[in-house]
């Protein structure tokens, strides 16, 4: 029972909470004041006992936590991929520690949020899928914080389906994926970066492999040495080496050559060194390549002797090159000749030789503005015009059917194959349209590799095959 106590002019509810000081061993109390009459009190101290009862209460104690000392805690119960825990991290740094870290969890209102949520709304530098990954990390935090005791409900108001017209959601709009705007990526790659650049856009487009595997693919799971090289050293893998000897059944160079996705490089923290690290979803899977892709792949690895297989024009990690910007914007939009250029030094202005001169790039329209991503959507358009198995085509895009039809599916030697002689179809087929005597661009540096002559005999080889 609620007992009263006036202070000066205004009366005082006090209550028991029904927890015990566990240093002490004493009833906790909690209490309101600023009643003007003892039954507004009264009736105020009954309410809170019976959410008590009913398990309904939040102590002032409990909800006076504060948020920048909460969102050190659930931070701590995060258990999600390195990625994924280094946005959550970024997000919480950036927008909601700095709005609501001096306030309790509790004093968190609907209307501040709704407030904020406007406010994001009006930040030119934040898109709406960002703003939408802020604002669903607010809603899980206060969710546990309901689950914590230290709230009664979440500000953040549930989404209602309402009736009226429906609006569609503004997608990215795409092109489908030519083979004759994958060649000309090829050739700027050529062009701009070498050998390795020619590669690295046929193996992102007949693969589909996302841009942090193929930075972080070494040549132990390449061919031509996956799978006898496999060192299998994913501890997390439980089962490779049961997957390593079905591995030696099925691929090789002298079955179906192919390329193992086991990690992918990444910065844990955003900063310093980067790692290597399960590819995203733990989507470790094997691709099939087709055989031109294969040669290629020997070519390159045979005169490298670097820890990836794709490097920078430096030697150097990929992902340290700031990719996107450096390289694919090049190959995609295309770019001037530079044999020289203007600076201003010590005030006065210089003309000076690029230390790396480039002929003039020629853009690709289909891909002007258009990100590197985007030729992973294209592999998949490729793989379904082909006409292969769902399961074929989601497991090579590291996806997982769900329900029964991914539980009772498997993809086989069979699906394989189909997929790796659709895609060197599809390559003959192109090479036989290039003009008579097609040379390929020149090289910013020597090619360790007879391209030309290789690619006379892959032509060669398509017309004998033809009908």
């Amino acid at each position: 029972m609620p007992y009263i106590e006036w202070r000066g002019n205004f009366c005082r509810v006090r209550w028991n909470t029904g927890k015990k000081n566990p240093e002490t061993g004493r009833w906790i109390y909690d209490s309101q004041g600023g009643f003007d009459t003892e039954d507004e009190a009264l009736e105020y101290g009954l309410d809170r006992e019976s959410d008590i009862r009913n398990d309904r209460y939040i102590s002032r104690r409990d909800g006076a936590v504060l948020m920048s000392e909460y969102c050190k805690t659930w931070q701590q119960t995060l258990d999600v991929g390195h990625l994924r825990k280094r946005n959550v991290e970024s997000i919480i740094r950036l927008y909601i520690e700095p709005r609501w870290g001096e306030m309790t969890v509790a004093d968190i209102k609907p209307s501040l949020y709704r407030a904020w949520e406007i406010w994001l709304k009006e930040q030119p530098h934040i898109g709406g899928r960002y703003r939408g990954e802020i604002l669903l990390v607010f809603s899980m935090m206060m969710d546990d914080a309901v689950d914590d005791g230290l709230r009664l409900t979440s500000p953040v108001q549930k989404k209602k389906h309402r009736r009226g017209k429906y609006k569609k959601k503004p997608r990215e709009r795409k092109r489908n994926m030519r083979i004759e705007d994958v060649h000309q990526l090829a050739c700027n790659a050529l062009v701009f970066w070498g050998f390795p650049g020619y590669v690295y856009v046929w193996t992102f487009a007949m693969t589909g492999m996302r841009p942090a595997e193929l930075y972080g693919l070494r040549p132990e799971y390449c061919h031509p040495n996956w799978p006898a090289s496999d060192p299998l050293d994913d501890e997390e893998e439980e089962d490779r080496e049961e997957r390593h000897e079905e591995d030696m059944d099925r691929y090789g160079p002298d079955e179906m050559p192919a390329i193992r996705v086991q990690w992918q490089h990444q910065r844990k923290e955003g900063v310093g060194k980067p790692g290597l690290y399960p590819p995203k979803y733990e989507s470790r899977r094997t691709l099939v390549v087709p055989r031109f892709l294969a040669e290629l792949l020997e070519m390159l690895i045979a005169c490298g002797g670097s820890e990836c297989v794709f490097t920078s024009i430096n030697d150097g990690p990929l992902i340290n090159a700031n990719f996107p910007y450096h390289y694919w914007r090049k190959f995609a939009d295309g770019r001037e000749a530079k044999e020289e250029f203007e600076r201003v030094r010590l005030g006065q202005r210089q003309t000076v030789g690029s230390r790396r001169p480039v002929p003039e790039l020629p853009t690709v329209e289909r891909w002007k503005g258009k990100r590197q991503y985007l030729m992973r959507h294209g592999h998949k358009e490729w793989i379904d015009e082909d006409g292969h198995s769902r399961i074929a085509t989601e497991s090579r895009m590291g996806h997982e059917l769900a329900g029964v039809e991914g539980l009772y599916s498997n993809v086989t030697p069979a699906m394989e194959k189909a997929i790796m002689e659709s895609l060197q179809a599809r390559w003959e087929r192109f090479v036989l349209a290039l003009p008579e005597g097609w040379e390929p661009p020149p090289s910013p540096t020597p090619l360790p590799v007879d391209l030309s002559g290789w690619m006379k005999a892959q032509v060669a080889a398509a017309r004998d095959k033809s009908p």
